[in-house]
């Protein structure tokens, strides 16, 4: 499980921007004198392309990338933790406007050394679990970007729990079995959709 957990805080960290902490001391600036730092210039919080929260829903989080134009995208974002509390995957959704038969776009990152062949599944409630292959991997985790039907979302809006499973390479005969929590889901799903202009 630790195998499985420790690339994903590293793909977090680098997915949302986090610094790590450097406990030893740094090399000069270029053009410092006598060892002196001459600094860095100190990015701009609110440039285009940085993302903010500008509204938390029960255990979902409104998450949304500045655009030069404005009109910002957004999404719907929760971090999902193990049962021992770690987190391990993270989930965004979002609707869409002409979806074809996918009502809502979902995009689900898991770390590196998830096993790529049994796919993601998620299940709400009793329904009949889904599987969802995985769509490429990167340096901050591997990438299934899937689609939900109309009657897929309100089962997310109605249900009770929902769970999704992996499985890690390093193990392939255990299961990681991660919770996605629906409180909140619905007003902060209708409200990314009022921000994106997203009527359903």
């Amino acid at each position: 499980m630790a195998d499985l957990i420790k690339p994903l805080i590293l793909g977090l960290a680098l997915a949302f921007g986090s610094a790590a902490w450097a406990q030893t001391e740094q090399p000069a600036a270029e053009g410092a004198a006598d060892g002196l730092s001459l600094g860095d210039e100190v990015a701009d919080p609110d440039a285009p392309g940085t993302t903010y929260v500008p509204e938390t829903f029960g255990d979902w989080e409104m998450r949304c990338v500045r655009a030069k134009e404005g009109n910002d995208p957004c999404q719907l974002y929760q971090l999902l933790k193990d049962e021992k509390g770690n987190s391990v995957a993270e989930i965004s959704v979002f609707g869409l406007k002409d979806g074809g038969k996918a009502s809502a776009g979902a995009t689900i990152i898991t770390p590196l050394e998830t096993l790529l062949t049994p796919a993601v599944t998620i299940q709400v409630d009793n329904a009949k679990a889904k599987r969802y292959p995985f769509t490429f991997c990167t340096g901050i985790g591997c990438f299934s970007r899937i689609g939900f039907t109309a009657a897929e979302v309100t089962s997310f809006k109605r249900g009770n729990a929902a769970l999704m499973q992996i499985v890690p390479a390093g193990e392939p005969d255990q299961r990681v079995n991660l919770a996605i929590s629906l409180t909140g889901f619905t007003a902060g799903y209708d409200a990314v959709n009022e921000a994106n202009g997203v009527s359903q």
